[in-house]
């Protein structure tokens, strides 16, 4: 399967990427808080990276031809299993068990949802490593998914994720494409009051990496870039997508809240606003 009904409409991507919204604030309503904002800035990126650029096949989530994604934002989880339910790759029924004693949907994406999740990242960093050494394996033996990593910027204050971008660069992974959420959030608030990391593509360019810069909100720019990157040869590619937490819901957008309690009357409008 060489494609696996990959959908390359613009408005058909917009349209999954509400759907995506509307399932993020139902999960976290039923717990009345948790990494709300997270999940709506990156409901764009997620939309196009299973909707329109990873080949999959819904039928057959452990299919050897598959792209594999690595979610090292792990705590991103709302956002993760609502694409895959609107994707068709676990019942939307599921998400009503999200975080809830004995689920597989955790709130730090687990490996017990199985071959859905190719590695366990809930300790921030991690996801390039994993990402790096299954892309490693692919070249040697010839292979031709891809890996897609989904990065935060606050992830990039770890040493690790520098490693593996060396090592990425190194090992001329043109089969790797890291997505950078650039949403300037962490736990402290903005990532600056942590640690300040501009230039963030300069850094990446002199690791030696093939370097992108979008708005992640933008369903063209996005699809473009993904295009742009399976082109490059010889050396890893990087999108630093520029996104707004809480997009969509007039009443969260741009807040830096890294866990946001959720009342029932800001769900009730937020799905008002999103539907």
């Amino acid at each position: 399967m060489s494609s696996a009904g990959r959908l390359h409409n613009v408005a058909d991507i917009q349209r999954y990427a509400r759907d995506i919204r509307l399932e993020v604030v139902r999960m976290i309503a039923l717990q009345g808080q948790g990494y709300v904002a997270q999940g709506l800035g990156a409901a764009d990126l997620f939309a196009a990276i299973y909707f329109a650029e990873m080949r999959l096949d819904p039928a057959d989530p452990s299919w050897q031809g598959r792209d594999r994604f690595f979610l090292s934002t792990a705590h991103n989880s709302a956002a993760f299993h609502a694409t895959l339910a609107v994707r068709g790759l676990i019942e939307r029924s599921a998400l009503e068990t999200y975080c809830k004693d004995g689920s597989t949907l955790e709130i730090n994406v687990s490996e017990r949802l199985g071959p859905l999740v190719e590695s366990t990242s809930g300790s921030l960093g991690q996801g390039m490593s994993v990402a790096v050494g299954t892309a490693v394996y692919a070249k040697r033996r010839g292979l031709s998914h891809r890996c897609y990593v989904m990065l935060g910027d606050g992830e990039m204050q770890e040493g690790q994720v520098w490693e593996a971008a060396m090592s990425a660069a190194n090992y001329k992974l043109d089969n790797l494409c890291v997505v950078v959420d650039l949403n300037h959030m962490q736990v402290e608030g903005h990532t600056d009051n942590a640690m300040k990391m501009a230039p963030v593509a300069d850094k990446w360019r002199a690791f030696g990496w093939s370097v992108l810069e979008i708005d992640g909100h933008s369903i063209p720019e996005i699809l473009g870039a993904f295009e742009a990157a399976r082109s490059v040869k010889d050396k890893p590619a990087v999108i630093i997508a520029r996104t707004v937490p809480g997009k969509g819901v007039s009443a969260i957008e741009g807040q830096l809240s890294h866990f946001m309690r959720m009342s029932p009357e800001l769900a009730e409008s937020a799905l008002r606003e999103l539907a």
